[in-house]
């Protein structure tokens, strides 16, 4: 794999991160969610003004990752989250032809710089149940530390575990 460059996005990458999510969630979820709530859920958290609440009102700060001229994957976090000296992944997000080449690793080790410079000592992050990539959260270090299910409207669940490590 080429030389990877860690992007710190701004709203002139929503469509870049728009693009990129628009692939990944329908591979990452067909066999976990319906296309309904698939749809719910993008609509949700990736129409521009979702994106633009999140950067500008919600302290949600997205990372891009760049090998060459093409976006691999993207990454948001909040610092200090709910208080707590955390540094919260919303959403981590890799291209599927990209998964297993360290992107990921990339990702994960680049907001525990962040996380360790901006004074906390955990990153937190929460996952489907049935998600692959909790075996992948486990050998970059994170532990489950409980579960919880959040209604998210129109009759939908997450089913998530929560997931810890130090930084």
């Amino acid at each position: 794999m080429a030389t990877l460059e860690l992007i710190h996005a701004d709203k002139s990458n929503i469509p870049d991160i728009q693009a990129i999510s628009d692939v990944v969630w329908p591979v990452t979820f067909c066999e976990i969610l319906s296309p309904k709530q698939i749809h719910y859920m993008m609509d949700m958290m990736y129409s521009t003004e979702a994106i633009t609440q999140q950067m500008d009102e919600l302290n949600h700060h997205y990372l891009l990752v760049k090998e060459g001229e093409d976006f691999l994957g993207y990454l948001s976090y909040e610092s200090h989250y709910q208080g707590k000296p955390w540094t919260k992944v919303h959403k981590i997000y890799v291209l599927p032809d990209t998964q297993g080449k360290g992107v990921g690793r990339f990702f994960i080790e680049e907001v525990a710089k962040i996380a360790k410079a901006n004074g906390d000592t955990e990153l937190s992050l929460n996952v489907n149940r049935f998600n692959k990539a909790i075996d992948f959260y486990k050998k970059v270090g994170f532990e489950v530390i409980g579960s919880e299910d959040i209604d998210i409207g129109n009759g939908f669940l997450m089913e998530d575990y929560i997931m810890n490590r130090t930084v």
